[in-house]
């Protein structure tokens, strides 16, 4: 298996800003890539140039080479309307903050159904069945009778299965996952790491799976990046980086991990 995503030399700037620096990575058929650093590192402006989200305002550098559609492209090199194409169908996202994400005034089941709509021809009927299959499959109870709720009658969790539903309903090759359980209290968290994970596996996806939180990427990803200022500073399988760390960096991320003693002996990571 090859990289389904290679991201070479990217660079991105804000003004006078570099909030992405000449920085290498790929993400390969079916594995799971973490990408951990703290605020202001650049994961999130990695992630919105590989979809072309970043807008005008930015200047960008270097490629991003996608291999979803059979023929290798540069998303770099794209137009946005061409763009449209890949978002979503191939290459999914699931945002940080589901109640932002979400539209408020719309029912779910229409939000979960226009995103299959949006790249097939499906009569209202399908796309609506559609949906109702993409909320059950990430465990919304009752999710026909849901399906005319709107986001501020389910918890934060379920906005956030609604979100990955969403999210996967058109099959994609690539998921970015931005933050998903940073707004989630620590037993809901758990319970949608699990379900990604369980997803990632029977739909053989490839991730990219992006936190702050060294601990909570290693329950996922095989594989880590570690950013800081925009740049990546170590890279390696997940284990090696959580249990054997090389730079200072990555070393402070993990201390920066809370815990809980019970005794001198066991310290039990709340992750």
């Amino acid at each position: 298996m090859g990289a389904l995503l290679a991201v070479r030399k990217l660079s991105v700037g804000f003004g006078a800003n570099e909030a992405v620096r000449g920085i290498d990575l790929h993400v390969d058929e079916g594995e799971v890539l973490g990408l951990v650093g703290e605020s202001g590192s650049g994961k999130s402006a990695t992630s919105l140039a590989i979809l072309g989200l970043l807008g005008p305002a930015a200047r960008t550098g270097g490629e991003i080479l996608w291999r979803g559609g059979g023929t290798e492209i540069d998303l770099l090199r794209r137009s946005n309307a061409e763009l449209r194409s890949v978002r979503g169908r191939e290459i999914a996202m699931i945002f940080q903050e589901p109640m932002t994400a979400l539209n408020p005034v719309m029912s779910i089941g229409r939000q979960v159904a226009e995103c299959a709509a949006a790249h097939h021809p499906f009569t209202g009927r399908e796309a609506k069945r559609k949906a109702i299959e993409a909320l059950e499959a990430v465990r919304i109870p009752e999710a026909g009778r849901r399906y005319g709720d709107y986001p501020h009658q389910f918890s934060g969790g379920q906005r956030q299965r609604i979100l990955i539903a969403m999210a996967l309903i058109n099959r994609p090759r690539l998921l970015i996952a931005d933050e998903p359980t940073t707004a989630l209290d620590v037993t809901v968290q758990a319970q949608i790491l699990a379900l990604l994970r369980e997803l990632q596996r029977e739909h053989g996806l490839a991730m990219l799976f992006i936190s702050h939180d060294l601990a909570v990427v290693g329950e996922v990803a095989g594989r880590v990046a570690v950013m800081k200022a925009g740049i990546v500073v170590e890279e390696g399988p997940a284990l090696q980086l959580l249990t054997s760390p090389q730079h200072a960096y990555t070393k402070s991320l993990l201390a920066a991990v809370p815990t809980l003693r019970t005794d001198r002996e066991r310290p039990l990571a709340i992750v």
